[in-house]
């Protein structure tokens, strides 16, 4: 088996050379196509209205996407809501953060940001939990962000200001590749969709919810990423080439539970629940 090509489903990048799947395939001379399975839209001022949200009743809005924050301040803006300039903002990245400056005078003292990583986020959060949080939803979502703060005790309201739809894919031919880097749920929902799961490419994931749709659809995994061997979509299909260039059977992924993000989250209860107990006062204090 050789691999010629491999469809990546992101968007194609401005300045190839610069991709890190530029380096890949002069390394292993394959040629890479890039083409989105899914666009996110934002939701109309119905939509949002109908979720019965107040956004003026919260004190920090928390972000994960550039997407939500365009959606976020359109529906303010639709629906004449001036955003006080207490409002505090939570990011999951630092380019979420900056992007904010589309809307915003940036200051650090009302933006947040997180490394990225769910654990880094949360702990961020928690540096925050006097606040009454709005969090920014993209439909469909992974469910572990507002299921941890539920299991937390933290006060929020999530909404969903973003949709992802299919994308156009009605002139992709499968037999064309001999390779899929798959991004998200909704890629392989996608995926599913419009070319079903018999005689598919190889398929390689990125993220658990990625993984754990696409086997849970029967679809055999050859390659994912993150993992400590493979930090990068990039890193796993290059490990993956090169096992094939050297003819060597490859096993399919299989789904390993985090178990450290449980002990994670179980160890910010406890932290939390330490906190919110008050303290009896001493016989000193009484007097």
């Amino acid at each position: 088996m050789k691999v010629k090509s491999v469809l990546v489903s992101q968007p194609r990048p401005a300045v190839i050379e610069k991709s890190p799947f530029y380096e890949l395939s002069q390394k292993h001379h394959v040629e890479i196509a890039y083409r989105p399975f899914i666009r996110v839209e934002g939701v109309s001022l119905k939509e949002f209205r109908a979720q019965r949200v107040e956004i003026l009743t919260h004190t920090a809005v928390i972000f994960t996407s550039r997407t939500t924050v365009d959606s976020f301040f359109h529906i303010c803006e639709e629906a004449r809501i001036t955003v006080p300039e207490t409002m505090k903002y939570i990011c999951q990245t630092e380019a979420v953060a900056l992007y904010l400056q589309k809307y915003i005078v940036y200051r650090k003292r009302k933006i947040s940001f997180a490394d990225g990583s769910f654990t880094s986020l949360i702990e961020l959060i928690i540096k925050h939990k006097e606040e009454k949080f709005l969090l920014a939803l993209s439909e469909p979502h992974k469910p572990e962000l507002p299921e941890t703060l539920a299991k937390l005790k933290l006060s929020f309201d999530p909404v969903i200001l973003a949709r992802t739809v299919a994308g156009d894919l009605d002139d992709v031919k499968m037999a064309d590749y001999d390779l899929l880097a798959l991004y998200s749920p909704s890629d392989v929902k996608t995926l599913i969709e419009k070319f079903g799961t018999d005689g598919l490419p190889a398929v390689a994931v990125f993220g658990e919810g990625t993984l754990r749709t696409a086997l849970g659809a029967g679809i055999t995994v050859l390659a994912n990423a993150p993992t400590p061997e493979a930090p990068s979509m990039v890193k796993a299909i290059d490990i993956y080439l090169q096992k094939v260039q050297k003819g060597e059977e490859i096993e399919p992924v299989e789904l390993v539970t985090d178990a450290r993000k449980e002990e994670f989250i179980r160890s910010q209860q406890h932290k939390l629940a330490k906190k919110g107990r008050t303290r009896r006062p001493t016989t000193e204090s009484r007097k």
